[in-house]
């Protein structure tokens, strides 16, 4: 595979800028983000309040369909990883690796994750544990109880595992086996061929499909830079750093020359580095919790909060609101699922592009079975350390999340860490939470680059210069609705838009189910799995 950075179209000096660009997907992308900054500017609480209805009413009332969609993803992942199409060798059989294993997984887990988890590893088990907006009204559960806390930790790992890590694993999947082995085009259109026929790969239907795939990851990272901007501020209110515009501003002025940079040099000389860089940070600092914490705990609640999980896995899943009540069920499950699918069809492009040669079921190992395991792995140690910090009386994280908002638990438990580690570990994870939302935002730049080129070849990256005018759009809409947004979380705003997109992308995201079912279930698909047989 050429290890190139930028495509033939960039260095064609015969040409216009333009040329090689799907102006149809450009041009309007563009023009919509320009319209969202301006409105964030001129009148931010209209633009808060109008994502917030749709917010609401899209999950009210397609709770249900959300609920099947994952269920069937889940299933759907789980029969390709362990039936002979795993066998199957992405890029034919010559086709060979370009990256080590673990530093496949590391690129792939670090460009995903964002800096979600490192949030709500402490905030949202300690939510569940002190029903902070009534989480556990509705299934009289008595908050500040052991029942709490088996629940708190059930919860946190049904919404950060297996599940919503299907939503990415099953667009990978099918876009790196359209592209490798049946020399489609790399964009979300070409993995709906198979239900809608080739019309829907032309004209104004296929650009309005990549438009709003691209839109909804665009605004899907705008609340991640909005999210990385806010925990900044906060970790910097332990140095008696206080809140501003111009704090806001300047970090965010910061994070977009970062991601945006890194993005451009292109992902051997970017993403590889961070990625790596930020999964040892990862690891490191999961050891040190977990040795420094209180061990005999943290096995054994996470191992009830595991069977809570198991047992209630069906109820959980196929609940449409009514049994786990609004402010649980919708206000978190739901709008999980939400956000993870207004990433998918494009995270999908990213996560493929990275694995030609390797078979199906490798694919599926890294990109579904592996990020899910340290998400048990990241909830256990983070999660139990800050239920027994609350439980034990050592700090009141959730009276502080009362106080603050959401996120400010996760400050509040590194500085009572035992042995005064929060000397050391606050830096340190203001840096990580950094570099994940860095690794994220260039994996976003690489997949929205990708959807706005006619064509992508094998081994090659979009354009740089198509990196640069999004990261900068995408950077200024975060900036914007960051610091003149807010709400009772902090990023409300962004939240809710970045949901309302996901709303959008739910039909687009439930025909590639069907169209993954044609494609590894059909006929044609039956000799590339009786080679890959006779191989081994």
């Amino acid at each position: 595979m050429s290890t190139q950075t930028h495509t033939p179209v960039e260095k064609n000096s015969g040409k216009g800028l333009l040329d090689g660009v799907r102006k149809d997907v450009f041009i309007p992308g563009v023009i919509l983000f320009g319209i969202a900054a301006i409105i964030g500017i001129v009148n931010n609480k209209a633009l808060t309040e109008s994502s917030q209805a749709f917010f609401v009413w899209s999950l009210e009332n397609f709770g249900w369909l959300y609920q099947y969609v994952l269920m069937s993803s889940t299933i759907l992942v789980a029969i390709i990883t362990f039936s002979k199409l795993g066998n199957i060798k992405l890029g034919g059989a010559d086709a060979q690796p370009k990256y080590p294993f673990w530093t496949w997984f590391a690129m792939t887990l670090t460009g995903g994750v964002a800096t979600g988890i490192v949030t709500w590893g402490v905030n949202e088990p300690l939510i569940y544990y002190g029903n902070v907006w009534g989480e556990l009204d509705a299934l009289g559960i008595k908050p500040f109880t052991a029942e709490a806390a088996r629940f708190a930790m059930g919860r946190s790992f049904y919404n950060w595992t297996f599940m919503p890590y299907s939503i990415y694993a099953l667009c990978g999947v099918l876009v790196a086996y359209l592209y490798f082995n049946k020399k489609q085009k790399l964009n979300v259109t070409a993995t709906l061929q198979p239900v809608f026929g080739k019309r829907i790969t032309q004209g104004a239907l296929a650009a309005s499909v990549d438009c709003l795939s691209m839109l909804a990851l665009g605004v899907g990272i705008c609340g991640g830079l909005a999210m990385c901007i806010t925990l900044v501020v906060t970790g910097l209110r332990t140095y008696g750093i206080q809140e501003s515009l111009s704090l806001f501003v300047m970090i965010g002025v910061a994070l977009i020359f970062v991601f945006t940079f890194s993005s451009y040099v292109g992902m051997d000389r970017g993403l590889k580095v961070l990625g790596n860089l930020n999964a040892w940070f990862y690891y490191g600092i999961l050891a040190l919790l977990l040795f420094t914490g209180p061990l005999l705990f943290i096995l054994r609640n996470s191992t009830a909060g595991l069977a809570e999980w198991l047992h209630y896995f069906w109820l959980w899943g196929l609940d449409p609101i009514d049994i786990g009540g609004a402010a649980l069920t919708r206000s978190w499950t739901l709008f999980d699922w939400a956000c993870w699918i207004a990433y998918a069809p494009v995270t999908g492009i990213f996560l493929a592009m990275m694995a030609r040669g390797r078979t199906i079921r490798e694919f599926l190992v890294v990109n579904w079975i592996l990020p899910s395991v340290f998400g048990l792995v990241w909830f256990s140690i983070w999660g139990n350390n800050a239920l027994y910090m609350q439980m034990s009386g050592t700090a009141d994280l959730v009276g502080a999340i009362n106080q603050g908002g959401a996120v400010m638990a996760l400050w509040e438990f590194l500085k009572h860490l035992p042995f005064g580690l929060g000397i050391i570990v606050i830096p340190v994870n203001i840096f990580i939470i950094i570099i994940s939302f860095v690794t994220a935002a260039d994996a976003t730049l690489t997949n929205v680059g990708s959807m706005c080129m006619k064509d992508v070849p094998i081994g090659t990256e979009p354009p740089g210069f198509i990196k640069i005018i999004w990261g900068i759009i995408i950077g200024v809409v975060a900036v914007v609705m960051s610091a003149f947004g807010g709400g009772a979380q902090g990023v409300d705003g962004v939240k809710a838009l970045a949901t309302a997109g996901g709303f959008l992308v739910l039909f687009v995201f439930l025909f590639q189910i069907i169209a993954a079912v044609k494609v590894f279930f059909g006929q044609k698909t039956a000799s590339d799995v009786l080679d890959a047989t006779e191989e081994e």
